[in-house]
């Protein structure tokens, strides 16, 4: 049988060194339900996927205490299948793609949590809205008639990069848009309070610059 014992000591170990507030999303992806079950002998209950199917399959084999987490693109033909049980998508990258949300969880009877996604980093390969989509977005307020989903903040992937000082950078403008956003549009509205920022390369750089959910993949699952 495979030695996954690793994985309970990675996660006790990040956890240990997280500043209070900070929550730890394993991203489960590509890893079996046997390794996922370590991690949540370890405590583990926040898990994130990138796959609708592999999401639905994974939430019918494990407990149901699980958080699970949206964190890839989200396709809209994709919203229906995990509207009844997701914890929060992350991924929401255009006013249509939240409109589909809305109604798949009224056919569910819930209000979904969502995030806007924004497109910070260096690379045409990463989706999401520009700091300036996202505010026209927000500016139009139609999004406000939607009476089914939440929006409780952004999430954001810095740049494939070794360069510190440019992850830093990304980081720290996304943060200051956040910051704008909340005094804008939800200034009275607390669900709005999630940065979901930094994942196993550069999360402690993230968490500099105001991150409180990272995504951590390899720094658990992979020796």
């Amino acid at each position: 049988m495979k030695d996954n014992s690793f994985i309970g000591e990675r996660i006790e170990k990040i956890r240990a060194a997280l500043p209070q507030g900070v929550t730890l999303i394993a991203v489960s992806k590509y890893h079996p339900v046997e390794s996922i079950e370590v991690a949540y002998c370890a405590g583990q209950r926040d898990f994130g996927e990138s796959k609708a199917q592999d999401l639905v399959k994974k939430y019918q084999e494990l407990p149901k205490d699980i958080k699970w987490h949206f964190i890839g693109h989200l396709q809209s033909n994709k919203i229906k299948y995990i509207a009844p049980f997701v914890h929060l998508i992350h991924s929401i990258d255009s006013y249509r793609l939240l409109q589909e949300v809305d109604r798949h969880a009224a056919k569910a009877g819930r209000r979904i949590p969502c995030l806007l996604q924004i497109h910070i980093a260096q690379e045409d390969t990463k989706f999401g809205l520009t700091p300036d989509e996202c505010i026209e977005l927000l500016e139009k307020g139609e999004w406000h008639s939607l009476q089914n989903i939440e929006i409780h903040g952004l999430m954001c992937m810095a740049s494939n990069t070794d360069n510190e000082k440019q992850i830093a950078e990304e980081f720290a403008a996304v943060k200051e848009l956040f910051n704008r956003i909340k005094e804008l549009y939800f200034k009275e509205r607390s669900e709005f309070n999630i940065l979901s920022a930094g994942m196993s390369d550069d999360y402690p750089i993230a968490i500099q610059h105001g991150s409180t959910h990272i995504r951590v993949g390899s720094g658990i699952f992979c020796k």
